[in-house]
Parts: C-alpha cells; sequence; structure tokens
C-alpha cells in the first residue's frame, strides 16, 4: 500500500476512534505532503514522501533541543510525541555496519578513493538509505572511511 493511501486511511482511523493528537499529526503530515505537491506540481511518490517525513522530524529535533535550552520541558514534550507519530511511517533504521556495507558497495560500484570522492559517493547512497539512515552519519562514515 502507498505510504500516501496508509496515511489517509490511519487519518479515518484516528477519526473514528477518538486519537486528537495522532489526528492532529497524521493532518500535518498529510498537510506537508499536500503542499510539496503543489508547490512542484507532481505527485509525489514513496521516496519523496519520506523525504518529507525525514525533514518533519528533523525539524522537531531542533525545536526539542531549543526548547530544552529555554527549559520548556511541556513544549519538548509535545515535539517528542509528534516525533514518535511521524517515526511509525518512517522504515526501520540501520544499522552502523549495515551503513559501512552500503558504503563498501557504493565505493566498489564508483572506484572512490580518497576525500575528493565523498560527492559521488553521497549521490549514489542518498538514494538507496533515504530514511533508512540518518545523512549526518552516513556522512561521518564515508569522511572517515576515505581518509584511511
Amino acid at each position: 500500500m502507498p505510504l500516501k493511501q496508509q496515511l489517509t486511511d490511519d487519518m479515518k482511523a484516528a477519526m473514528k476512534a477518538g486519537e486528537k493528537d495522532r489526528l492532529g499529526v497524521i493532518r500535518l503530515i498529510n498537510a506537508a505532503i499536500k503542499q510539496k505537491e503543489v508547490d512542484e506540481r507532481v505527485e509525489l511518490d514513496d521516496a519523496a514522501v519520506l523525504a518529507v517525513l525525514e525533514k518533519m522530524v528533523k525539524q522537531r529535533k531542533d525545536s526539542v533541543s531549543q526548547y530544552e535550552a529555554a527549559q520548556r520541558e511541556d513544549l519538548a514534550a509535545v515535539e517528542r510525541a509528534e516525533i514518535a507519530v511521524i517515526d511509525a511511517y518512517l522504515p526501520a533504521k540501520l544499522g552502523e555496519a549495515e551503513i559501512l556495507a552500503a558504503i563498501e558497495a557504493a565505493i566498489g560500484e564508483t572506484g572512490a578513493s580518497g576525500p575528493a570522492d565523498m560527492g559521488k559517493l553521497m549521490g549514489v547512497l542518498k538514494p538507496r538509505l533515504a530514511g533508512q539512515a540518518d545523512m549526518g552519519l552516513v556522512s561521518a562514515l564515508i569522511k572517515k572511511k576515505l581518509a584511511g
């Protein structure tokens, strides 16, 4: 089932169950997807929907850190609850060993040998690992691998 259809079905289920908080988050997700579709005049596929979800999680994590710095635990808790709902739609995260295996495979494909080939590797890995790995961690692992 496409991710957009799953979100619509879950929204209906949340309405029927009276889960106001979950329903609000799913509506935010649908609004973000619709906004991207209108802006770009395209129908988003699952990969693009995952990118929207990852962006939403990143925004909320930034908000949590800012709220904690301002000692507003009540607002940080709301953001964490939203992250939990959004995370349910993201695929399981890969472990460091699996990411390293993907990096090794990409190095074999591209023939990357040094730090100058970082962009080439990221270009290959980003679509493969979308939604499954933190790209910051992937970048750090690539740097470490190419440095020696």
